[in-house]
């Protein structure tokens, strides 16, 4: 068949009242520009992070290398299985010390020791993985990351284990003490996409006004405490300089360099206030992949529940509690036979975002070619808080540079961090070292 006269990357189909934006098409492009415009599609990279760890008996795939069986809980997988990487054996050195939860799940990106604080001085001590990307590549999208979460941030300290509520929120960090914020609200998150995806000089000068007021309360609050929290509002007003900056950017609209590659309708908005946990998290990934699919950004983390959530998993048949206090089985088969059950419908949703992704064509290639999508707990048995063997697994070739459909198992207790190595690596941003890594995790690139 001859080819589609060229259209706009803006083109929309109209009818009764509604315009609906295309997506990429190969007919975009001058037919000369075709072959060499899919060869060259943007890797993007996710992470969903799952808490509280996994029923290990049930989660550990069989075999090694290409001839592997999934395991009961990577089952739902199994149409995914030549796009996926299980890893096994890796772990997080440095979050072996402290007790419970939040020592180990902060820093799952960041591979390093957290400081013991209540909350006036938090640091991580490194930058996270997903965050040493943006700050190469993000200039790239109007949004150089994207952070997403379900529950609101927790405060207050957890008195079990002396530690501050708010390491539990976060694993996306720009600096040693600065965690980013997550957007919780599906509505919020698209309303964002699509202001950064149509810029309008008006927008961004109404967001830039809110910003400055915000400044101006900052500043009058500065000369009211002392010198440690002087500090804190010093590197808070950096955080929303640089806001304020990536805000202006997005909303230019001379600006050329950068075009989305699907539209963002004004007339898709989600719902404000999902019904349910389960279409709350569904909402979520769906503007992960329409974040990557318009090209908006290109990197992004998601967050299943905060540390230690109390989120009832009710909704499934057989359970009957929290993940958490299911993750506290003590052994007994009937915790154990729920842990399996909420850890597979978090493996359910992993595969909802991939088969979304896949099912988006970019040129003679799918965006989750194009794609690494991590998904990570930072323990492997919840009832013990054991921080070896982590259950990881990175689905989409990443540019076909990931060696996918395969059962990785590295030797005992390697870095977690040489996983990071490679996969920035293979995202265009290579790094010598990440942490405490010792190179790239060997078998991970193709």
């Amino acid at each position: 068949m001859s080819r589609v006269s060229q259209l706009s990357r803006r083109s929309l189909l109209r009818g009764a009242g509604v315009a609906l934006g295309l997506p990429w098409l190969e007919a975009m492009m001058p037919a000369s520009a075709s072959a060499a415009a899919t060869a060259t599609n943007p890797v993007r990279l996710a992470v969903l992070y799952m808490a509280n760890g996994v029923n290990t008996d049930m989660w550990n795939p069989t075999g090694s290398g290409r001839d592997f069986a999934l395991s009961p809980t990577l089952a739902p997988l199994a149409d995914l299985k030549d796009d996926i990487l299980v890893v096994s054996n890796l772990w997080n050195a440095a979050a072996n010390t402290g007790d419970g939860h939040y020592v180990k799940e902060s820093s799952i990106l960041t591979c390093t020791t957290i400081s013991k604080t209540l909350g006036v001085d938090l640091n991580i001590h490194g930058v996270s993985m997903d965050q040493v990307a943006a700050q190469r590549l993000g200039d790239r999208t109007p949004l150089p990351s994207l952070e997403l979460g379900i529950e609101p941030e927790a405060t207050g300290v957890d008195t079990n284990v002396g530690y501050t509520r708010v390491y539990g929120c976060h694993i996306a960090w720009s600096n040693p003490t600065t965690p980013l914020a997550r957007e919780i609200n599906p509505r919020s998150v698209y309303e964002r996409l699509f202001r950064a995806a149509s810029p309008q000089a008006s927008s961004a000068k109404q967001d830039t006004l809110l910003l400055d007021r915000v400044l101006g309360q900052a500043k009058k609050l500065r000369t009211q405490v002392g010198n440690g929290d002087q500090r804190r509002i010093d590197e808070y007003l950096d955080i929303v300089r640089s806001l304020e900056a990536r805000i202006e950017r997005a909303g230019d609209p001379s600006r050329t360099a950068w075009k989305p590659r699907a539209s963002v309708a004004a007339t898709s908005k989600p719902t404000e206030t999902p019904g349910n946990h389960a279409e709350h998290v569904r909402l979520m990934l769906d503007m992960t992949a329409l974040a990557f699919q318009s090209d908006t950004t290109r990197i992004s983390t998601f967050m299943f529940g905060n540390s230690v959530s109390g989120q009832n998993f009710r909704f499934l048949e057989g359970v009957t509690n929290s993940h958490h206090e299911t993750s506290h089985h003590s052994k007994d088969p009937e915790k154990l036979k729920q842990y399996h059950l909420i850890n597979r419908w978090h493996v359910e949703q992993y595969a909802y975002l991939m088969r979304k992704l896949r099912d988006i064509k970019e040129g003679e290639k799918s965006l989750l070619d194009n794609s690494m999508v991590l998904f990570a707990s930072a323990l492997s048995d919840g009832n013990s808080h054991n921080p070896h063997k982590l259950p990881i697994v990175l689905g989409g070739k990443g540019g076909r540079r990931i060696a996918t459909g395969q059962h990785l198992v590295a030797s005992e207790d390697a870095p977690t961090a040489n996983l990071y190595v490679s996969m920035l690596d293979a995202f265009g941003s290579p790094v010598e070292r990440f942490a405490d890594s010792t190179g790239p995790l060997s078998g991970v690139l193709a």
